[in-house]
């Protein structure tokens, strides 16, 4: 027998807002407008991360500074690109060590849908969250257009090549490029 859903959850529904009981539980309506309006305010903050009238201060100043605002951990002399995206409903857990450099274009994915159950048959807006933290170390580089998705980090000193798809670590002091980016080379120790 199916379950009843309660009043608000129905009321939810009709207006138009299909929210997954698995992901969600019984949703309110206090909780959806709380929601709204902590989204807006972050999606204000990352709009601002681009605005041209700020150009010169945004890369090293500005952007760092919303992405704490944001809720992530931003060390020192951060440089954030123009028009990167970051899982803003999740910030909190993006760490960006001192001298990290992230180029335009880059997204930083938090969440994904997990997919371990997913079956014939099933409705895919149904299915929950993994949830993993991004940690970028002390002086890496993120080439433009990357993607770097939940559970990974980023070695200290390493690049990654623009437009690569970052699913696993990267080790320190090596470069790492492709569509799911591997290790291409080792960066050599000065002689």
């Amino acid at each position: 027998m199916a379950k009843k859903l309660s009043l608000t959850y129905r009321l939810l529904r009709r207006m138009g807002l299909n929210y997954s009981e698995e992901e969600y539980g019984d949703v309110s309506l206090l909780r959806v407008v709380g929601q709204f309006f902590k989204t807006y305010y972050r999606a204000l903050l990352v709009s601002m991360m681009n605005w041209v009238i700020l150009a010169p201060f945004n890369p090293r100043l500005l952007r760092p500074r919303l992405l704490r605002a944001l809720g992530a951990t931003v060390g020192r002399d951060v440089f954030i690109g123009d028009y990167v995206r970051v899982d803003m409903n999740h910030a909190d857990l993006i760490i960006l060590e001192d001298h990290v450099h992230v180029a335009a274009g880059t997204r930083l994915l938090c969440h994904q849908r997990d997919l371990s159950n997913y079956c014939v048959g099933d409705d895919y807006a149904k299915l929950g969250y993994r949830y993993g933290k991004i940690h970028l170390k002390k002086g890496c580089l993120i080439g433009m257009d990357s993607i770097v998705m939940p559970h990974v980090t980023i070695g200290e000193g390493a690049i990654v090549g623009a437009g690569s798809l970052v699913t696993s670590d990267i080790p320190a002091w090596t470069v790492a490029t492709g569509r799911p980016a591997k290790v291409v080379r080792q960066i050599p120790v000065r002689k």
